[in-house]
């Protein structure tokens, strides 16, 4: 509460210490365990978005309430995930309450569908067609009439509309309204993962037509009244795919020993004013999508990649941060001005990555190679900065696809991070941090500014005890003295780093820490161990960096007392819904990847791998293959040496005879023996793995001996 209200001085806490106490007497509030506060009184009935796992468990989440409420198996009615329902509240004991027990309903009444319609594989049994749900949330089969199947013939990826939702009894019913393609071809299942997701394929006719009228031209008095770049050396540097080119940086040094660090973003809400079209189809996708051999943009692409993309030897309207950085990578002075500039060079990571090493190619400038290794110089001490103060700098692995001519992955191959990644990270974060303080740290005399900030919580005290327990198992130690800080994470992360089981760690890491979202109330960001941060710097391909650039702009020129409160009142909810939408983004993303890998794995049915289980349940173990980053299931039924018991607490699959353990971290040996594109799955079997091998050595010395 807290950092929530932003308080910061110790007679602050005392005084909303105070101010509990007081409310709890007036039995205003009562107090719950570990020093927490809840509700007095919960109504009988309330309203929330529900959440649905495959195991068929329901959590709602209720405005005003502590934790969500459980929804059991079997009382979820109509109910999918993500629509807004009305729940009946269970009665709960005395005991129940003061233990803090989650309440507990059942779904009376959906309120607002988040879906209708619903992508599967059509199927046939005698006279009746139904279509299995490729989302394995949705319980049931889809009834479809014979005469409503659009062409489609069984085994289809198809796309249905839902008439009847059915009841708990029976199933919903819809028509198919489109064909994706043959279930398994990866065009139709990336296809069906756009349209689960919701994502667009194509842009409104209006929506285009504006794009297309927007002009590359730059009227020469917009250039006046801006600060004029072109004539100082500004680099883009990029993916080698890359089409859309959004931040630019610079750097000169300073006759005081100190430089002029120059970030540089594209200008996109000159362009896309608020409250057009452009602006209307931006906030509802909310951000760019990317798929592993496709992107699909928030802005069309005569805007993305053309009049807002940075590109060089060509004028562009753009947001420039200018700071004055010490060589000890203090910020002592900034400007935040609109700009105009011309790229010299649009460079790829690895061509970076090369002059730095020492390898510049033949015709580069010695200006620009200069350049370069100074910022690569700046970066390293940012970072060295960063990571002193407390910042945590997670290594999630990422796979990179090759594909043949029909867009089939022919590799995977795992991305590898740069110096020159790392030089762009770092400015970036920094152009963030000094804008998120710009504002959040205004003069009072100023009024407080309605902003967006990119906040990340403290973890859960719970799920970090947990953590550590996961971790002493590996021999690794995360210290809990005084609560965990970003800084002990860190210390983590540097031990795990270059082991077999780094990867396994750093997922459950970051799972074990709250999401970073969007909000207009300003906690920090933990994870960062910034005390402001926002998003400025990708205006092409997320929403929020375009309402930072348009508050920018507004509070330099000055902002009536009318229009802040317009701001004040909408503001939650664009950080809201832009929330929802990233995390939509990253589900739609990993869901693409895994067709790919799926998709690859067809072409290696029966080859064997190095792995490591990456997760433990009761019916069997995931396993990642250390280098491709493909990640498959051991089903119990295929450990055909033992009966195996699941051990939740240390993470563990047990023989009951022989007492074999097979524990997350563990390195295994597999061979491929099924892949499923319908369902996304990919089953290995154990070939021979390392306590064999040293059941084997035990044998061989017993002989011996």
């Amino acid at each position: 509460m807290a950092r929530r209200l932003s308080l910061t001085t110790r007679e602050d806490h005392e005084a909303l210490s105070r101010a509990l106490e007081q409310l709890e007497k007036d039995s205003r509030i009562r107090r719950v365990k570990r020093g927490k506060y809840g509700h007095l009184e919960v109504r009988q009935t309330v309203q929330g978005t529900v959440e649905v796992t495959k195991q068929g468990l329901g959590f709602v989440n209720v405005e005003g309430m502590e934790e969500e409420v459980f929804i059991p198996p079997g009382l979820l009615g109509t109910a999918l995930s993500k629509d807004l329902v009305e729940v009946s509240l269970f009665a709960q004991t005395q005991k129940q309450r003061e233990q803090g027990k989650r309440r507990e309903g059942e779904v009376v009444k959906v309120l607002r569908r988040a879906r209708n319609e619903v992508v599967g594989t059509l199927e046939r049994q005698r006279k009746t067609f139904f279509v299995i749900p490729d989302d394995r949330k949705i319980p049931a089969e889809i009834a479809v009439d014979g005469d409503e199947l659009l062409g489609a013939t069984v085994g289809d990826k198809v796309v249905v509309r839902i008439d009847s939702w059915g009841s708990s009894r029976l199933n919903p019913e819809g028509d198919v309204v489109e064909v994706l393609g043959k279930a398994g071809e990866v065009s139709a299942e990336l296809l069906s993962v756009a349209r689960e997701f919701q994502l667009p394929q194509s842009f409104p006719a209006e929506v285009q037509s504006a794009a297309a009228d927007v002009t590359t031209e730059i009227p020469p008095e917009e250039v006046k009244r801006r600060l004029d770049f072109r004539d100082e050396l500004c680099v883009t540097i990029d993916p080698d795919d890359a089409k859309d080119f959004d931040d630019a940086v610079s750097l000169h040094p300073l006759p005081d020993g100190n430089v002029r660090l120059g970030v540089h973003i594209a200008d996109v809400s000159y362009y896309v004013q608020e409250g057009s079209v452009l602006d209307r189809e931006a906030f509802q996708r909310g951000t760019s999508v990317y798929f592993p051999n496709t992107v699909i943009p928030m802005l069309p692409e005569h805007l993305s990649n053309i009049v807002c993309s940075l590109r060089p030897n060509v004028d562009r309207l753009t947001f420039s941060v200018l700071m004055r950085v010490t060589p000890a990578g203090a910020v002592k002075a900034y400007e935040i001005r609109e700009s105009v500039i011309r790229s010299a060079r649009r460079f790829t990571y690895e061509e970076v990555e090369a002059i730095l090493g020492g390898k510049t190619a033949s015709g580069e400038s010695k200006e620009i190679v200069s350049a370069l290794k100074s910022m690569h110089q700046l970066s390293r001490t940012l970072t060295r900065k960063r990571m002193h103060e407390g910042s945590i700098d997670f290594e999630s692995a990422e796979a990179k696809f090759r594909f043949d001519e029909e867009g089939k992955p022919l590799e995977i191959v795992k991305k590898i991070r740069l110096d020159s990644h790392r030089l762009v990270e770092e400015f970036m974060l920094l152009a963030n941090m000094v804008v998120a303080r710009h504002i959040g740290l205004s003069r009072k005399e100023d009024h407080r500014k309605p902003f967006l900030y990119r906040i990340h919580d403290s973890p859960d005290p719970d799920r970090i005890r947990e953590l550590a327990a996961f971790v002493q198992q590996f021999g690794f130690r995360l210290h809990l003295e005084g609560g965990v800080s970003s800084k002990a994470f860190q210390r983590l992360l540097d031990q795990v780093r270059g082991t077999e089981v780094e990867n396994v760690i750093n997922e459950v890491a970051l799972r074990s820490m709250a999401k970073a979202v969007y909000s207009e109330r300003n906690i920090g960001h933990y994870g960062l161990a910034f005390d402001y941060y926002t998003h400025f710097t990708s205006p092409i391909r997320r929403y929020p960096d375009l309402v930072v650039h348009r508050l920018l702009k507004s509070y330099a020129g000055g902002v009536t007392l009318a229009r802040r409160r317009e701001l004040t009142e909408r503001l939650p909810f664009v950080a809201k819904y832009s929330s929802v939408r990233e995390r939509t983004a990253m589900e739609a993303e990993r869901a693409a990847v895994k067709v790919m890998q799926v998709e690859y794995m067809k072409r290696h049915l029966g080859d064997e791998f190095h792995g490591v289980v990456s997760g433990v349940t009761k019916y069997g173990m995931f396993v990642e293959i250390n280098d491709l980053l493909v990640e498959g299931m051991i089903h119990v039924r295929d450990l055909e040496d033992d009966y195996y018991v699941y051990d939740e607490k240390n993470y563990a699959l047990i023989g009951r005879r022989t007492r074999k353990q097979y524990r997350l971290g563990d390195s295994v040996n597999l061979k491929v023996i099924r892949v499923n594109s319908e369902e996304r799955e990919i089953d290995f079997v154990i070939v021979r793995d390392l306590h064999d091998t040293k059941h084997d050595k035990r044998r061989a010395h017993k002989r011996r001996n």
